[in-house]
């Protein structure tokens, strides 16, 4: 398939949304780590199926159904090939990475005894926390924590030694969402299969800025998350080994994840659909599908290249401005970085650059305890996409700039 050539300034006609002015200035979204814009192909997705395919799914014979289904089904398929499964039964759609995590807690929560171990690491969105938190109260497992090397990558010696026999799961991110660190995930995950363990990877910040093979990491879950894929809110997938799903036990019951009902007993329905209980987001999953083929309709290394290079630019800006700390600064890191400002509050610099048209994130990011382990209430979060440009890193410094002015 001939890609289409990247000229970041005609990719970004695709995205309506950025052409619009925020407080009398150019937007400039730098914001996308927590959410990415969306196409036009994936507007017009979803606009094509409420205009012309409306239906539900898998349950009637009409033409409007089966046109619904095919393309729903297809959805499942181009999942499939995007990450390199074996099968669309090992592709379950989720409402996004935090469902995922929930999903896959609650299962393999019933098969762990007390005093089995679950490996996280102190990088982990609070979607790899909580629910393994909600198991040592009901289920007295017990969670440990990869802990951070000095420049805030995993301490893998500590990993090494953390494994042993009684370790049952390791959940890991595939990359931080607070820090943009990019973890060496292969060697976890084959260090994890020595022990027998099983291993999760949270790949919702990866997903839109790396290539992923399943099959070549060998994990044997990994979830990601359809809006920081240019796709709409609320949808997901878990991706799972196909004879670990087949082996696990349904999550939530209704209709779809069934075969036949009666008043004594239920007997439950093959994979995927046995995870899938209920009238699925249709709209979104197509708009999902659409969105993975706007991005492979592009060479994935230059998108890669063309990120890296804002990410190069944005760390050397800023680590010329006085009293600005960059974290992980010299470090591998995709995506984002994370920075904070001596003596300011990370709230008030959001606040002020949003008067000046730019959206970032300031806060804990959903990473409390790595926040805890920084000793700050917060940074501020630059997250980049393949839409942005080396004129909007320029403008967020002079931005910046003007804001410690401000503030002094």
């Amino acid at each position: 398939m001939q890609k289409i050539p990247f000229l970041v300034h005609e990719l970004r006609e695709e995205f309506p949304i950025l052409a619009q002015n925020i407080n009398e200035h150019a937007l400039i979204y730098f914001d996308n780590a927590a959410s990415t814009q969306k196409p036009r192909s994936v507007i017009d997705a979803i606009s094509y199926f409420y205009l012309h395919d409306n239906a539900n799914v898998h349950r009637a014979g009409h033409q409007l159904a089966m046109r619904a289904t095919r393309s729903f089904e297809n959805s499942r398929a181009v999942v499939r090939d995007f990450i390199n499964a074996k099968s669309t039964k090992e592709i379950i759609w989720t409402k996004g990475t935090t469902e995922g995590f929930n999903l896959l807690a609650h299962i393999l929560g019933t098969q762990l005894q007390a005093g089995d171990e679950v490996l996280i690491s102190s990088l982990e969105h609070h979607a790899n926390i909580v629910p393994w938190q909600m198991l040592v109260e009901t289920k007295k497992i017990v969670l440990k924590v990869i802990p951070l090397q000095d420049d805030h990558q995993l301490d893998m010696d500590a990993y090494r030694t953390l494994l042993n026999k009684k370790t049952k799961i390791v959940s890991v991110t595939h990359i931080s969402n607070a820090l943009g660190i990019i973890n060496p995930i292969s060697e976890m995950i084959a260090l994890a299969h020595e022990v027998g363990a099983q291993v999760i990877i949270d790949g919702a910040q990866a997903i839109a800025h790396t290539p992923v093979d399943v099959q070549a990491l060998d994990c044997d879950y990994y979830l990601f998350s359809g809006h920081k894929l240019f796709a709409p809110t609320g949808t997901g997938v878990l991706y799972g080994k196909q004879h670990l799903l087949e082996a696990l036990p349904p999550w939530q019951g209704g209709g779809e994840m069934i075969k036949s009902v009666s008043f004594k007993t239920s007997t439950y329905n093959e994979l995927p659909f046995k995870f899938e209980a209920g009238t699925p987001n249709i709209a979104g999953v197509i708009g999902l599908a659409a969105a993975i083929d706007f991005l492979n309709s592009y060479d994935r290394k230059v998108l890669m290249l063309h990120e890296q290079m804002l990410l190069a630019v944005a760390e050397s800006a800023l680590l010329a401005i006085p009293d600005v700390e960059v974290y992980c600064a010299g470090i591998a890191k995709s995506g984002l970085l994370s920075f904070m400002i001596k003596g300011e509050h990370h709230s008030d610099i959001a606040m002020l650059l949003d008067a000046q048209g730019i959206a970032l994130r300031s806060g804990t990011h959903c990473a409390m305890p790595l926040m805890s382990l920084l000793d700050n209430s917060g940074t501020v979060r630059v997250s980049f996409s393949i839409y942005n440009t080396l004129d909007e890193v320029k403008v967020f410094i002079k931005a910046l700039k003007k804001v410690l002015l401000l503030l002094k």
